[in-house]
């Protein structure tokens, strides 16, 4: 199935990168986003999902036994170029241990305002880097930022709370960084994201740790490795390895198949 790449005015999937408002404050330099409504599920067709009455942080919606969460809205932007990211989160460890080449072709899926796209573009000087969200107003706030810095590498894509709409069998690495616990149909979106892959290609998910107590993030906004494993199995993803180096999120990294 071929798709072709949306240069659209914007987006910002379901899936935003951080678990924005739905933190709990770490200090008055971590601003608590707000958190935005779910968006009406009018397409699930898969029948993968069932309903329940949702929970404080959740929208009722449960994948194989898993309340997906509430997402982060646009107005949580600031809370996501925050400085004391960089320490708490080293989002510079995050980048060094992307399997990476440098023609490769990356998919950052829920980019927000394009602050990871930015830290990864020199690592692929002649690749390119398709950054995807479903709000009109994170991909004009990394419009604005690419005028800035002058990046050539860095593209804004609109999806869809069920594709990302990239170019079928182009993308050698997708990674999504606590954002896949927000995707509202996470069975569909990996699915049209396993079209997207080339033979081989990897998935880094990186979420905060469940199995963690101590990690002061509401439960709905983590995942244990577990979850995420059996979640990447049905749509026909490999696991192939989970990182520790990061203060305190998994880095789970799945492969596509080489048929």
């Amino acid at each position: 199935m071929s798709r072709s790449l949306v240069f659209g005015t914007a987006a910002g999937l379901a899936l935003l990168l951080a678990a924005g408002g739905l933190l709990y404050s770490f200090g008055p330099d971590e601003r608590r986003a707000r958190a935005a409504p779910a968006p009406p599920d009018k397409t699930d067709t898969s029948g993968v999902y069932s309903q329940r009455a949702p929970s404080r942080n959740g929208i009722g919606k449960v994948y194989m036994g898993r309340e997906i969460s509430k997402v982060m809205g646009h107005r949580g932007a600031n809370w996501l170029e925050r400085p004391a990211r960089a320490e708490k989160e080293r989002p510079d460890l995050l980048v060094d241990s992307l399997p990476l080449g440098p023609s490769d072709t990356v998919a950052d899926i829920g980019a927000g305002t394009g602050y990871l796209s930015f830290r990864v573009a020199p690592r692929v000087p002649q690749g390119n880097i398709l950054a995807v969200d479903i709000q009109p107003e994170m991909l004009n706030m990394m419009r604005e930022r690419i005028d800035e810095r002058g990046v050539d590498n860095v593209t804004p894509i609109r999806g869809t709370v069920t594709d990302p709409q990239l170019p079928a069998d182009s993308v050698d690495l997708a990674y999504m960084v606590d954002a896949y616990h927000e995707f509202s149909h996470p069975y569909e979106m990996m699915t049209a994201l396993m079209e997207d892959l080339t033979p081989g290609g990897r998935v880094v998910l990186v979420e905060y740790p469940r199995e963690d107590p101590s990690i002061p993030i509401k439960t709905l906004h983590k995942m244990t490795e577990a979850q995420a494993k059996k979640e990447m199995r049905a749509v026909g993803l490999e696991w192939v390895e989970t990182k520790d180096m990061l203060p305190r999120q998994h880095f789970m990294v799945f492969r596509k198949p080489v048929e």
